[in-house]
């Protein structure tokens, strides 16, 4: 007979056998479940993605399971050509999933009603398509959000209280739907720190205590009112008593006091109108008199009403500078063009210049920026006047050849300049097809607005690192670092940085513009900026880049973030995919190079100066991460080839 402890093991190996056997039937079946979910999905609104029903969904595109394999976790279809409404019994039955992204999509319809069977979600970003109603109801038990993101769509309703059950939201954007009413007084969410509600035009009444410091762009296209945007309207105060309504008082008898008092107002007033008709005539007659004065001395070409897109060097001074001797100078040619670094191959001095034919490429608060063709198209120069510049000539002069003396591939040179009290003008090469910041966020530069790729994006970041590292290596910083200033080549893999060191041209009188999301936090003068600065400058540009997004007060019109602050806060939700651009998110050939990358850019914006990267590191590390990528493109298109 067997031993009575034996029996015993083996009775209990059965029971585990069973109890394993049990638990894997169950995690077995919840992965169908979520694979049934995943195709009803996909036949729903994803036709085009490349999934099946014979393999595991973990290994599908955009799907992503736990470290078991037994639950999917993620689903990431960012600008995937999702198309259709999404229905009950899709998204709603993925009850383990802690991250969805399905922004930059054409879905519409509403937000699914079982959205609240989600019950692990941390993070929904919806943005970009185009859904409608309202928030439902389930919505307000996911009591585990910490990012949520449905802006630029059509949701309608009202803000409601219930995002107070939300208790661990940290983001919450909004902007650009159709919400009305007003936002609840009593809104109470203890660790939000990013929010917009901007462009929804039907939203009145007073922002919230809890929203007060939230910055006015959070808020703009809005009727609402209250700190931090203007105050709210007080109603009239209430009429102390029922009594009726005031008449007015008799008139009172002629030759009465009040009828002197009158007639002493009439004569006042007499007297206001003549001098103000005096004043006008004085006026009128000196502007006649300037305007024939004008009209003898000045050139026969020269348009006040010239468009200020497509114009002439010179028309563009003349309407814009003031009348002073600065004119008479450069029109007598008493000033002259000064050439830095020799003469050019094509000789040509300021008359040729103003008369060139040339039309605005940029403005910024430092001057305007022109692409002028000297005739016969002879050359093609950028020329640069200075908005003020305030400095002695002998240290302009000198400020100046030191900038020339900065030559490297990455750097657009300098060859020219004028001087004269009121007129400062720069001339460099023209180089490039269109600034970055036009290529990411459209508008009306050269380039305008296309897709291109993260191999793209890193040899561009790879050009503009080798030229701030090569101004860093002669002693000097760049000062202005941001992607208007990065010019970007016709093929899209290269760049120029522009506007080095003109930060150093400015006087001391004259005032900085607005903080923009490219400066260091430790900088509060642009012309004292430090190399560490520019090195966080950097960081932020590679944000822009990898992210798509523009930092805050960078591009006029664009809602912009501070981008360290939102990348870091994205981060924390332990998906970092989520940060980057709908452009380049599906590159999975180049995940590790993308994530390096972030990586090394927010080491760049460290909010103190001593922990970031010098700019040699920074180029070094970014030349790797190409070279890298690279080779991943050419794997990855030779394994397309061949299959």
């Amino acid at each position: 007979m067997m031993p009575r402890a034996a029996i015993g093991l083996r009775v209990l190996g059965v029971v585990i056998a069973l109890w394993c056997a049990v638990l894997g039937g169950g995690a077995a079946q919840d992965l169908a479940a979520d694979t049934a979910a995943l195709l009803a999905f996909r036949d729903a609104v994803g036709r085009r993605l490349p999934w099946g029903a014979s393999s595991s969904p973990c290994g599908w595109r955009g799907v992503r399971c736990d470290a078991g394999g037994a639950r999917v976790v993620r689903l990431q279809l960012p600008g995937a050509k999702l198309v259709g409404q999404l229905p009950v019994g899709t998204v709603g039955n993925l009850t383990a999933l802690r991250a969805l992204s399905l922004r930059s999509n054409a879905l519409s319809g509403g937000i699914p009603a079982d959205i609240g069977n989600c019950g692990e979600l941390r993070a929904l970003y919806l943005q970009g398509n185009q859904l409608a109603g309202e928030i439902p109801e389930g919505f307000f038990s996911l009591q585990l959000l910490q990012r949520v993101d449905l802006s630029h769509n059509r949701i309608a309703g009202g803000v409601s209280p219930e995002f107070n059950k939300l208790r661990r939201l940290a983001t919450l954007y909004l902007q650009n739907n159709s919400l009305n009413g007003s936002l609840p007084a009593d809104l109470d969410l203890p660790r939000l720190q990013l929010f917009n509600v901007s462009y929804n035009d039907q939203l009145t009444g007073p922002v919230p205590a809890l929203l007060a410091r939230k910055p006015v762009s959070a808020f703009s296209g809005t009727g609402l009112c209250g700190a931090p945007l203007s105050p709210c309207a007080n109603p009239a105060p209430p009429s102390p008593s029922p009594s009726p309504p005031i008449l007015p008082p008799p008139a009172a008898p002629q030759g009465s006091k009040s009828s002197k008092l009158s007639g002493g107002a009439i004569a006042g007033i007499a007297v206001g109108a003549g001098a103000a008709l005096l004043v006008a005539l004085a006026m009128i007659v000196v502007l006649c008199f300037k305007r024939r004065r004008r009209k003898d001395g000045r050139p026969a070409d020269v348009d006040e009403d010239a468009s200020p897109v497509s114009v002439t060097v010179a028309r563009t001074d003349k309407s814009e500078m003031k009348r002073s001797r600065s004119s008479q100078t450069m029109a007598s040619g008493a000033k002259k063009l000064v050439f830095v670094g020799g003469e050019p191959d094509m000789p040509y001095d300021l008359e040729t210049l103003l008369h060139a034919s040339a039309e605005v490429v940029g403005k910024g608060w430092l001057g305007t920026t022109y692409r002028a063709t000297l005739e016969g198209g002879a050359a093609v120069v950028a020329v640069k006047r200075l908005r003020e510049a305030p400095i002695p000539e002998r240290e302009f002069r000198d400020k100046v050849a030191a900038l020339a003396a900065l030559r490297q591939d990455n750097l657009a040179p300098l060859r020219a300049y004028f001087y004269s009290r009121d007129e400062k003008l720069l001339i460099s090469d023209f180089v490039g097809a269109g600034a970055l910041s036009s290529l990411l966020h459209g508008g009306s530069g050269a380039v305008g607005r296309v897709r291109f790729g993260f191999t793209s994006r890193a040899r561009i970041a790879l050009a503009a690192a080798r030229g701030v590292a090569f101004i860093h290596g002669a002693g000097s910083s760049h000062g202005n670092i941001k992607s208007s200033n990065v010019v970007v080549n016709h093929t899209h893999d290269g760049a120029y940085l522009t506007d080095h060191g003109l930060v150093q041209l400015l006087g001391a009188a004259v005032p900085l513009k607005r903080v923009t999301g490219y400066r260091a936090p430790e900088v509060s003068d642009l012309r004292r900026a430090s190399r560490e600065a520019d090195v966080y400058s950097f960081g932020v540009l590679l944000l822009e880049l990898l992210t798509g997004r523009p930092p805050a007060n960078a591009v006029p019109g664009l809602d912009g973030v501070d981008l360290p602050q939102w990348v870091r806060a994205v981060v924390q939700v332990e998906w970092t995919a989520e940060v980057f651009d709908a452009s380049i998110a599906d590159e999975t050939h180049a995940e590790e190079e993308m994530m390096r990358l972030l990586k090394l850019a927010i080491e760049c914006t460290e909010q103190r100066p001593e922990r970031r990267p010098v700019m040699a590191e920074v180029a070094a590390r970014i030349e790797h991460i190409v070279d890298s990528a690279i080779r991943n493109a050419d794997v990855d298109d030779f394994e397309s080839v061949s299959s």
